[in-house]
């Protein structure tokens, strides 16, 4: 009865999380338009998953996560979103093509994966799970900073810099102005967030005795 019990309630609180990101998919809660390019609050759901349900469904929730991106980018386009998807291009020069859903899947899977890790391999040596939450909230964040933006200059640089108007010789220092000025703040903000809401959701279902 109690691994029935656990799988319901890991069932349903999957379906939560994955309803949770598709309501921020398509409001300003998920995406946050900064001109040519967006804010995300859509990590924060991935690694709170991580973190109460491991890293196996932290990667399913950061797929998903990928998947709305590519949506996103498909149907409300701004200027440099063909990174994100193959189905849109601004122009013949700039275009997506199935690079495009590497930038969108793979960083956006490992937010899954190394909270999920982080987490329980903090969770395992300290008695206080905050620890644990703060650091899998900010490792998980900028790695979502870093592997797109990473990703984009790799596959995507002279395009990426081009549409954004500016040199390629100096896109290399845009995108370490990225990390350093939007992933590093965002990734103290989910931090914070993923401490706060996890500790709450682990108070709760330890009163409700049920383990993810």
């Amino acid at each position: 009865m109690g691994n029935k019990k656990t799988n319901v309630h890991l069932l349903s609180q999957m379906g939560l999380l994955t309803g949770l990101m598709l309501v921020m998919t398509f409001t300003p809660l998920g995406y946050i338009p900064l001109g040519f390019m967006n804010a995300t609050t859509m990590h924060i759901p991935v690694i709170l998953g991580a973190c109460l349900f491991g890293p196996k469904m932290g990667a399913v929730l950061g797929g998903l996560f990928g998947l709305t991106s590519v949506i996103r980018a498909t149907l409300t386009p701004t200027l440099t979103s063909f990174v994100f998807t193959p189905f849109y291009s601004f122009s013949p020069e700039f275009h997506g093509s199935w690079k495009s859903l590497i930038v969108a899947l793979v960083p956006r899977i490992l937010i899954g994966v190394v909270a999920g890790v982080v987490y329980q391999a903090i969770a395992k040596r300290v008695k206080q799970n905050a620890a644990a939450f703060l650091t899998a909230g900010f490792l998980g964040s900028i790695v979502n900073t870093i592997g797109v933006m990473g990703l984009i200059y790799l596959l995507f640089g002279e395009q990426y810099a081009a549409a954004a108007g500016k040199s390629f010789e100096l896109l290399f220092g845009i995108i370490m102005g990225v990390v350093g000025m939007q992933g590093v703040p965002e990734a103290l903000i989910a931090a914070i967030l993923v401490c706060a809401v996890g500790k709450a959701l682990t108070a709760v279902y330890k009163r409700m005795n049920v383990y993810a």
